[in-house]
């Protein structure tokens, strides 16, 4: 880790403070939203969005009571969504010995299954990885792809999938992932990761 934080410097409890109001931000508009006469899909992308945006700043969520939330392989995985214990099987970090056993914290998919778990209630996306994750979803054009769409990496064919990534997408090129292990969870940069694959939702 260097000495230079991922917010390109400044101060990390004012960049905290920041993507706090952006979180409120976002989910004041989805009150508004919610009150007229748009149909539901954008208001449920527009939960989905606060949400992560509140994970990524740290705010308390049901299965969580708050801070920064480590990247774990295979975390997010028990029966019931949300930060657990990861495993070491299949693990292929740079950091060893692998640390997912005794790491309380969510991977890419068990992020966005946690997210998607609270914005509509129920456990939409289900178990399993990426592979199994974007089995359940439609592709949606880049033209069309809204903030709390899925982006998917990998390949995605109509008889083979093989994902190895996927994050929240929140607009202008970002979005808010696990990334891999010794980080937590934040913004990137959509070519943070290679071999986009898509924008996906659940319809």
């Amino acid at each position: 880790m260097t000495g230079i934080s991922r917010d390109g410097g400044r101060h990390p409890e004012i960049s905290k403070r920041r993507r706090r109001s952006a979180a409120v931000a976002v989910l004041a508009g989805t009150l508004v939203v919610a009150s007229g006469s748009i149909p539901l899909l954008p208001v449920t992308l527009n939960r989905v969005t606060a949400i992560a945006y509140a994970i990524e700043a740290g705010q308390g969520q049901p299965g969580w009571t708050g801070g920064e939330i480590p990247y774990s392989w295979g975390g997010g995985h028990d029966d019931v969504p949300g930060p657990s214990l990861g495993t070491c099987q299949g693990y292929s970090g740079a950091i060893l010995p692998c640390p997912a056993t005794r790491t309380r914290g969510l991977d890419c998919s068990g992020l966005a299954r946690w997210v998607y778990r609270l914005a509509y209630g129920r456990d939409v996306l289900g178990p399993g990885n990426t592979d199994d994750h974007v089995r359940r979803l439609t592709e949606i054009p880049a033209a069309k792809a809204r903030p709390g769409d899925l982006v998917f990496y990998g390949k995605i064919g109509k008889r083979k999938v093989k994902t190895h990534h996927v994050g929240i997408y929140v607009g202008q090129g970002r979005m808010i992932n696990a990334l891999r292990t010794g980080t937590e969870i934040r913004i990137d940069s959509l070519t943070a990761v290679k071999g986009f694959a898509g924008y996906f939702r659940y319809l």
